[in-house]
C-alpha cells in the first residue's frame, strides 16, 4: 500500500532508505528511480560539463547541479532532473533544492520517455523560473528544446546537430560536444 506523504514526511522516509536507489515525489507519493545506463550517465555528464564550464567562463551567477538536485513543483511533487542550472544567489551546501531553476534538463531512458515528454515537461513548464526544459535521447543525436516564449507559453523545436541557445543564462549546447562521433 503506497502512502501519501508532504514533502517533510517524504524527505525522513527517503533518509531512511538503503541510499541506492534515488526517488521522486509525484503525487503524493514516492516513486523510485530506475537504475541508469551507462550511456544516461555519459549523457548527463557531458551536458553538465557544458554547463559547469561556460558558467564558470562567463562569470553568470547561476549554477549547473547535477542530479540529485531537487525542483519542487508543487505541494505534492518533486523531481530530480538530470542536469539543472540554478540562477541567482549560491545555494548554501547543506540545501538539497534548486530555488530558482532556469535549465530544467531530462536524459530520457526507455522507461522515463512518455512521462519526460507528458507529465514533467507540463510540471515544468508551471514554474516561472524555467525558461528551458530539454529532453535528451542518448542513442542519437535527437534533443526536444521547450523554451519559454511567455508566461504561459512554452515552445518546443527538435534538434539534430547545431546548437541551442539558452538565454537567459546566456550559454548555448553544442550538439556536436555531447553527442561522440
Amino acid at each position: 500500500m503506497v502512502v501519501r506523504m508532504n514533502r517533510d514526511e517524504f524527505w525522513q522516509w527517503v533518509e531512511a532508505q538503503d541510499g541506492d536507489t534515488r526517488y521522486e515525489r509525484v503525487a503524493g507519493e514516492p516513486v523510485a528511480m530506475s537504475p541508469e545506463r551507462i550511456a544516461h550517465v555519459r549523457m548527463k555528464y557531458r551536458i553538465w560539463q557544458t554547463f559547469d564550464r561556460q558558467l564558470r567562463e562567463r562569470g553568470l551567477e547561476c549554477e549547473a547541479l547535477g542530479d540529485g538536485t531537487t525542483v519542487e513543483i508543487d505541494e505534492d511533487s518533486d523531481y530530480e532532473p538530470d542536469v539543472t542550472i540554478n540562477c541567482g544567489p549560491p545555494i548554501p551546501d547543506d540545501e538539497k533544492v534548486a530555488p530558482n531553476p532556469v535549465v530544467v534538463v531530462e536524459v530520457v531512458s526507455p522507461s522515463s520517455h512518455s512521462r519526460d515528454a507528458g507529465a514533467k515537461l507540463a510540471d515544468y513548464s508551471r514554474l516561472p523560473s524555467v525558461q528551458h526544459y530539454l529532453i535528451v535521447r542518448t542513442e542519437q543525436p535527437r534533443i526536444i528544446h521547450h523554451q519559454r516564449i511567455s508566461s504561459d507559453t512554452f515552445q518546443a523545436r527538435i534538434l539534430h546537430s547545431g546548437r541551442i541557445d539558452l538565454d537567459p543564462p546566456g550559454i548555448f549546447l553544442d550538439l556536436a560536444e555531447i553527442y561522440p562521433r
